[in-house]
C-alpha cells in the first residue's frame, strides 16, 4: 500500500475531508509520494546498515573502514567476512578463535599447528594458489600473531591421482588443458 493511499484510509473514517477532490487528494497524493520516496530511502539504509542483509554500498562502506579489504567477490562472501573480522578480540590468540577468525580474508582458510612458533595455513575446496593470493596473505598476516612463522600449503594435483583417474596421458591431451588447468584439476575428480 502506497503512503497516499494510507494517507486516505486514515482519513476516511473522519468523514470530513473529500478525498476524491483534487485540491484534498492532490495534496495527499504529494505527501504519499514523499513519504514513499523517503520510506524507500529508509529501508535501503536500514538493509545495508546490516551485515545480515547487505547487499552492495553499505558492505563495501563497512570494507572501507579496515586496512585491507577482503578478497570476496560475493555480497554473502563479503559479509562473512567482515563479520570474522569484527570478531577478532584481544584474546583472539587461541587456535579455535584463529580459525574462527582467518575466513576475514575472504575465503575459507583454516590453520594448523605445526610446532615450534610454525602454523600452516590452506585453503580447502580452493584448487591451485587462489586468486589475489598477495592480497589474501597481507590480511592473513594481520589477523596472525606477529611472532609465528607461516607456511601456506596449496592444493594441487598428485602423480598418483594422475594415474588412477586417466587411463592414458592421450586422454589428458584430448581435454586440451594448460598446465595450471590441469594441475588444478582436483575439483573436478
Amino acid at each position: 500500500m502506497s503512503y497516499a493511499e494510507y494517507l486516505r484510509e486514515l482519513l476516511r473514517p473522519l468523514g470530513v475531508y473529500d478525498l476524491s477532490a483534487p485540491f484534498n487528494g492532490g495534496e495527499l497524493d504529494a505527501q504519499g509520494w514523499a513519504l514513499d520516496g523517503a520510506m524507500d530511502w529508509l529501508e535501503e539504509v536500514q538493509r545495508e546498515t546490516s551485515l545480515t542483509a547487505g547487499e552492495s554500498w553499505g558492505l563495501e562502506k563497512m570494507a572501507s573502514l579496515f586496512v585491507r579489504r577482503p578478497v570476496a567477490d560475493h555480497p554473502r562472501k563479503l559479509a562473512a567476512a567482515l563479520a570474522a573480522l569484527l570478531r577478532i578480540g584481544g584474546d583472539s590468540f587461541t587456535l579455535d578463535a584463529i580459525n574462527d577468525t582467518i575466513t576475514g580474508c575472504g575465503i575459507p582458510a583454516v590453520v594448523k599447528e605445526l610446532g615450534k612458533g610454525q602454523v600452516s595455513v590452506s585453503f580447502p575446496g580452493v584448487a591451485g594458489e587462489p586468486k589475489e593470493f598477495q592480497k589474501l596473505k597481507k590480511i592473513i598476516e594481520d589477523i596472525l600473531p606477529a611472532h609465528l612463522g607461516i607456511e601456506y600449503d596449496f592444493w594441487f594435483l598428485t602423480w598418483q591421482e594422475l594415474e588412477d583417474n586417466f587411463p592414458s596421458w592421450q586422454s589428458i591431451e584430448d581435454m586440451e588443458l594448460s598446465w595450471t588447468e590441469l594441475e588444478t584439476f582436483v575439483e573436478y575428480l
